[in-house]
């Protein structure tokens, strides 16, 4: 499994590891000088440095991609009667570099009751979403989904501009005003 580092962060003492690319010694101790992927690598056996080597390989360029199967974080954009437009913000905790949108489609928003959907019920212009990559959908956009129960609106803002809180499922409520409104929730795991 890859474990992600950020600048700054301890990686081993000196005395474990070799510092190798992206990172830096300081009080005998090594650390990330970089965003990226942590590698441990072990010495050829011809060498006279006996200690695994640490390194720190960069993020690429282009950030995350969204890929069918993954979970995205976005924001809602646009709510019409058969779908919603989503700005994708994150791939799993990775942040995108470039603009990548989503749609939410009707039959997409929850596995049961489809036909009684109503897309303003369950999602509203500002909301944040988690919702899993289905496609690579049309050349505009991204199919998602948010037919699970841990996926859906995760922050919303009321009419009042206050942050809501989830009280069901598929309600939140504005804590200035008491006032429910409908959202696809979704549940905290």
């Amino acid at each position: 499994m890859e474990t992600w580092r950020t600048p700054g962060e301890l990686l081993g003492r000196s005395s474990q590891y070799t510092s190798g690319r992206g990172t830096y010694v300081w009080n005998n101790k090594i650390y990330s000088s970089v965003v990226g992927v942590e590698r441990v690598s072990q010495p050829p056996p011809s060498a006279q440095e006996k200690t695994p080597s640490i390194e720190v390989i960069g993020e690429k360029q282009h950030g995350a991609v969204p890929e069918p199967g993954l979970v995205i974080t976005g924001k809602v954009g646009k709510v019409m009667a058969k779908s919603a437009l989503i700005d994708i913000v994150c791939v799993g905790s990775r942040a995108v570099k470039e603009k990548f949108s989503g749609i939410v489609r009707q039959q997409d928003v929850r596995a049961t009751e489809i036909d009684k959907v109503e897309m303003y019920n369950c999602f509203r212009p500002g909301d944040i979403i988690k919702a899993e990559v289905l496609s690579l959908g049309d050349a505009r956009s991204y199919y998602l989904t948010t037919a699970k129960n841990e996926l859906g609106v995760v922050s919303a803002t009321s009419v009042a501009g206050a942050k809501m809180v989830p009280v069901s499922w598929q309600e939140m409520m504005c804590p200035l005003t008491n006032q429910n409104e409908p959202r696809k929730v979704a549940k905290v795991v």
